[in-house]
């Protein structure tokens, strides 16, 4: 049998299990997940039909040479839904699938929602691009190099700006429709200082899963609707990302560094290693919203008090964190303006555009080849279109919140 003809079959058999009214209810929110978003490396509980299928009685070699053929060939969205298929066929082809799909840092993939959590490749980086919504204060990350005239891109992540009295809050979110912190959607937030000089990164899980989350009163979640002790209990602090202040109105774009905590200066040495999530501390038992809401209602929002105390910064790392700074542009005397050179991968020209690199000291054990890789690149393509270009040790989720950062108003930094 051809792998045309197995995927056919596959996803016939996929459609027939998804028409069962409730025991096949998890088939159809497979599909549904793996058209809008990265799908859960943790499906919901299989019933007894699919578990007794002949499917599932395959012999343990001939199902890893087929999912291995399907892994091998469908490299990107959004034919890559398929092997995410193949992990809601039934719990034994959930775990052999789980086994070979490797993260982002070793395949340069991605495929599970807690690939967003992990490093991404070491070589090249994963390009991606952020559509800005002005009217609902939104932010879509897409994975892809441009966007497609036919809207099929793959729905990353989403984050929604919330204006307070005294900080501005970005809320993280796998929908982009829900943008509640009780919501088993929510993957963290951004919040910015008075000024908008300092912002920082939390994260609903520790980036090790060795890590019990904290328990502290001011830091649980409580929501009107759900209550749940499957939800994250915390955020924590993960990394700040500073802007200096131009008081004396000094020509020259902004300037920034970002400190994050759970990614050791190590990292980048020779053999470095990042702390890597392998799944999130929750189940997705719930079905994921699509890219657009069906039912009409605005983005729930989280609306829990800005001055609770802060929660706890992640100390997973030993030794130094990891400190990014941005590239310093020159000027170019004929156009009259600051230029860096981004491969082409920005076309306009925008106070929020920059290139983020290493900045570590002498006498750090680092070559200068990773000295002066950019790690995070983000840039204007277009009208509320930009481009985000991002590689280890950072992973989609940290990259998003550092260009998000970016987007706020910085009246004393320009």
């Amino acid at each position: 049998m051809s792998l045309k003809s197995f995927m056919r079959e596959l996803k016939e058999m996929k459609d027939g299990i998804g028409n069962i009214s409730k025991r096949g209810g998890e088939s159809k929110l497979w599909r549904s997940r793996a058209r809008s978003h990265v799908a859960p490396d943790r499906a919901p509980f299989e019933s007894k039909f699919v578990d007794q299928s002949p499917w599932a009685n395959l012999p343990p070699e001939l199902l890893l040479d087929i999912i291995q053929r399907v892994e091998e060939s469908e490299t990107a969205w959004p034919a890559r839904a398929v092997v995410v298929f193949c992990a809601a066929v039934c719990r034994s082809w959930r775990e052999i699938t789980k086994e070979i799909v490797k993260t982002p840092e070793q395949c340069g993939r991605l495929t599970f929602p807690i690939s967003l959590k992990q490093p991404g490749p070491r070589e090249s980086p994963i390009q991606c691009y952020i559509r800005r919504d002005r009217a609902t204060s939104t932010y879509l990350l897409f994975y892809g190099l441009v966007p497609s005239e036919g809207e099929s891109d793959k729905l990353l992540l989403a984050a929604r700006k919330v204006r307070r009295a005294t900080c501005t809050d970005f809320v993280l979110s796998l929908a982009a429709d829900d943008f509640s912190r009780a919501s088993n959607t929510y993957v963290g937030k951004l919040r910015s200082n008075f000024l908008g000089t300092k912002f920082t990164i939390h994260d609903s899980q520790p980036p090790c899963d060795s890590i019990i989350p904290s328990t502290s009163l001011s830091n649980l979640r409580f929501h009107s609707k759900q209550v749940s002790p499957r939800l994250p209990a915390c955020n924590y602090s993960i990394g700040t990302i500073t802007y200096e202040l131009n008081g004396l109105r000094a020509r020259g774009p902004r300037r920034m560094h970002c400190i994050l905590h759970s990614i050791p200066v190590s990292a980048i040495q020779e053999g470095g290693t990042v702390p890597t999530p392998s799944a999130f501390p929750y189940s997705f038992n719930e079905q994921l919203s699509p890219l657009t809401s069906s039912r009409g209602n605005e983005p729930a929002i989280d609306t829990s008090s800005p001055s609770l105390p802060a929660t706890p910064v992640c100390s997973l790392v030993s030794g130094e964190p990891l400190t990014l700074k941005n590239k310093a542009p020159r000027w170019h005397e004929q156009l009259q303006c600051w230029c860096i050179n981004f491969r082409g991968r920005v076309t306009v020209a925008s106070v929020k555009n920059f290139q983020l690199s290493a900045a570590v000291d002498p006498s750090d054990n680092v070559s200068l080849e990773e000295k002066e890789k950019v790690i995070l690149q983000f840039g204007k393509i277009g009208k509320d279109i930009f481009t985000m270009d991002y590689q280890y040790p950072l992973s989609a989720f940290q990259a998003f919140a550092i260009c998000l950062s970016s987007f706020d108003t910085k009246p004393a930094c320009e």
